[in-house]
């Protein structure tokens, strides 16, 4: 969202951010916080008419405004293709039935109004087609640090990126460690509610001399970490984008990335941008050993990864969105 306003400013825009505070739990509150957002009319401000109103994700498409359009980074995942995974609290008990289909009917209204539907990724797009009947165009964006990485040495670690929640899947990358030779590292850069249990997984391997658990870490320490990375390891479940794909192409790294692991797929080529494995610690292992011995190898499919994301800019997305609100 950040990255959206500053981009709509420096093309000589108004912009702002509107955001409301969310909570999801217990599981009733999605609809109190659909609500909240139903309440708010964002067609005029003081007395000034707003031209344009741009959703993002659940629950700020309930926002009511004449030119409302959706650009969707995700909806609530949990009551579509993650529900009665471990990865949703929803199950398919009579009281989560009730309350996802009412969820699934107000999202369909809400998404309805809007003058034009985009998505961040194919992966985003394909869901609301699957589960919503509704079509969207793909507006791929950069992220936020696109001007500031660069590339550096291949160096003796591979690193994650991201929150340390279970759908990220850390603990593959943990395990895919016991595969490979001592002398590689493992930094991980991120919090979550996952973190003990990594830690402890961490010390059952004994990993740890090799494990750093470097935290939430700033843009300046993130950009050097990336460049210094032999690769990137992101094996998420179905991700919805993977802002990590880009940042390491950006870098020139390899990502090593899994089958099932959603948006990243629409960047990362088995053997051309990347390494693509089935979810498994062995398989992804593999992977690594493959870039630590041939650096060479690592480099040329850094290189096909940055030609292919370095043409993403903010300007498709810009013209598109406020074309879409002129109709």
């Amino acid at each position: 969202m950040r990255g959206l306003v500053d981009a709509f400013s420096r093309r000589g825009f108004r912009a702002e951010a509107v955001s409301i505070p969310f909570k999801w739990y217990p599981k009733e509150e999605l609809l109190t916080h659909a609500a909240a957002w139903r309440m708010v009319d964002l067609s005029e401000s003081n007395g000034e008419r707003i031209d344009l109103a741009v959703a993002t994700k659940f629950p700020t498409y309930f926002v009511r405004h004449p030119n409302k359009v959706t650009w969707l980074l995700h909806q609530y995942r949990a009551i579509y293709d993650l529900c009665g995974t471990p990865y949703s609290e929803f199950d398919h008990v009579e009281a989560d039935v009730r309350l996802r289909d009412r969820l699934m009917e107000l999202d369909q209204q809400a998404l309805g109004e809007s003058k034009a539907l985009f998505a961040i990724a194919k992966n985003t797009a394909s869901r609301l087609t699957k589960y919503n009947g509704m079509a969207a165009e793909t507006l791929y964006h950069p992220p936020l640090l696109a001007e500031r990485l660069h590339a550096g040495p291949f160096g003796d670690y591979i690193l994650s990126v991201g929150r340390l929640d279970a759908s990220k899947r850390v603990d593959l990358i943990l395990r895919a460690l016991a595969h490979t030779d001592r002398p590689l590292r493992l930094i991980i850069a991120g919090e979550g509610p996952m973190r003990p249990m990594l830690e402890t997984l961490a010390d059952e391997l004994t990993l740890s001399d090799r494990v750093t658990f470097a935290g939430r870490v700033g843009d300046d320490a993130l950009v050097d970490l990336y460049a210094g990375a032999l690769a990137v390891v992101f094996p998420p479940y179905d991700e919805d984008y993977g802002y990590v794909t880009l940042e390491a192409f950006l870098s020139r790294k390899p990502v090593i990335t899994t089958t099932d692991a959603g948006g990243a797929l629409e960047f990362v080529v088995n053997d051309v941008s990347g390494i693509v494995t089935r979810p498994e610690a062995e398989a992804i292992g593999a992977g690594v050993r493959r870039l630590a011995a041939d650096r060479r190898f690592a480099a040329a499919l850094g290189d096909a990864g940055y030609a292919r994301v370095a043409p993403i800019t903010w300007d498709l997305v810009i013209e598109r969105l406020v074309e879409a609100g002129s109709r």
